[in-house]
């Protein structure tokens, strides 16, 4: 079963709708709902919209992507005590990152014109 499938019958039953209730606030028959959550066939661009208006849900979150959480970028940055770096307040954190960001654009620069 497709991430779409089981989150469209997830939402559905979490909310309350049957079957039939929800087939009719999208607009299609209870067959093809059915073959929606069951995975068989996956709703056009606009029936997802609206599935996703409904619900009160990302399309993102409906085909189940996981957006990438932008702290995941400083996991990459190789931390010799990361427990101290993760207990610095917020705005630490984020004046840390934007200083490294801006090292970063400068040596790319830099190696840019030295190959020049």
């Amino acid at each position: 079963m497709s991430d779409i499938a089981k989150k469209i019958k997830h939402y559905r039953t979490i909310n309350g709708y049957t079957q039939k209730e929800f087939a009719e606030k999208i607009g299609v028959s209870n067959v093809v709902l059915s073959r929606y959550e069951s995975g068989v066939r996956t709703p056009d661009n606009d029936t997802q919209i609206k599935i996703a208006d409904i619900f009160g849900i990302s399309l993102d979150e409906l085909n189940g992507r996981k957006l990438r959480d932008p702290s995941d970028d400083f996991d990459a940055f190789m931390f010799e005590d990361k427990d101290a770096f993760d207990a610095l307040p917020d705005e630490v954190k984020q004046e840390l990152i934007n200083e490294i960001n801006e090292k970063i654009e400068f040596l790319a620069y830099k190696q840019k014109n030295k190959d020049k």
